[in-house]
Parts: structure tokens; C-alpha cells; sequence
């Protein structure tokens, strides 16, 4: 299944939590075979994760349920690269959550674009054609995401 990984975690951090991501990528691949007729080419990427964000909101739309869901499972998206002292580790795991949690508290709008640009590397051209909005919205929402995901790590930090 060609994007299977990029498909998973934009739906994973979009619905909040595995057995929703899993619905979500399930709908997406599902519609991506039945319109596949529709597809002109082009970038296959950009082309399913559209169809991954349209099917997160259309899920949304049936579910009404708020947009905090369980929280994500380190363990299953851990990159495995455990090296350093006991010391090291812990700040960096600490770091590590303190920024998954500040990702979560974002509107879903600049979350998907956050993480679209940051966690997958997508140019803004390729986020426009997913997102399905202009590429000055991609751009201000990007800064805005930016902006708000540092109020919310100064807010946490400074509870802590």
C-alpha cells in the first residue's frame, strides 16, 4: 500500500489516538480505490492524504466527539534509538512529551498543517493540494500554528 506510514500518522495526529487513525486510513484507502479512476496524475502523496483529511472531518462529522482523544502511544511510534545516559534519556523523553501534548492542544486547522510540514516534510505546495486551501493559507496558518504551539510549550514550561 503505496503512503501507508504518511497516511497513518497524518490520521493518527488529526483523530488522537490509534483505533480512530486506523478507521480514518481504512475510509481514506477505501475511497482512494473507488475514485481511482479520478486520479490525473501527478503527486500520489498529496493525492491520498487529501483523501485522508476529507475522510478525518467526514469521521468527525458522524462522530460529534471532542478532538482530545487518548493519548498517543510512545511506545508504538518510538524511533527505538535509545542511546545516551540515563540523564540524557529523561530530558529528552520529557522534551519529547511536553511537545507531543502542546501538538495535541492545537486546532485541528494548524495541527494538520504542523504536521504535514514539520513531521513529514511536505513543501507548502504539496500541503496546499492536501489541505485544499490556497498557499498563503498554508503559509499563515503554518506561523500561527508556529506561534501557538510556542505559547503552548512557554505556558507549560513555566507551570512546571
Amino acid at each position: 500500500m503505496p503512503h501507508m506510514n504518511v497516511a497513518y500518522n497524518l490520521a493518527r495526529w488529526l483523530a488522537g489516538n490509534d483505533a480512530d487513525a486506523q478507521d480514518v486510513v481504512q475510509e481514506a484507502y477505501l475511497r482512494a480505490f473507488k475514485f481511482l479512476s479520478g486520479f490525473r496524475g501527478g503527486d500520489s502523496r498529496s493525492w491520498l492524504l487529501r483523501i485522508v483529511r476529507n475522510s478525518f472531518y467526514d469521521w468527525l462529522k458522524r462522530n460529534r466527539r471532542e478532538e482530545n482523544g487518548t493519548p498517543f502511544n510512545e511506545e508504538l511510534h518510538s524511533t527505538g534509538d535509545e542511546t545516551g545516559t540515563p540523564d540524557t534519556l529523561l530530558l529528552e523523553k520529557a522534551d519529547y512529551e511536553l511537545m507531543r501534548k502542546a501538538i495535541e492542544d492545537l486546532p485541528c486547522e494548524f495541527r494538520e498543517i504542523l504536521v504535514l510540514r514539520e513531521l513529514e516534510g511536505f513543501s507548502y505546495k504539496e500541503i496546499a493540494e492536501v489541505a485544499d486551501v490556497p498557499l498563503g493559507t498554508v503559509m499563515s496558518r503554518l506561523a500561527r500554528a508556529r506561534e501557538h504551539l510556542r505559547t503552548l510549550v512557554v505556558q507549560r514550561l513555566e507551570l512546571k
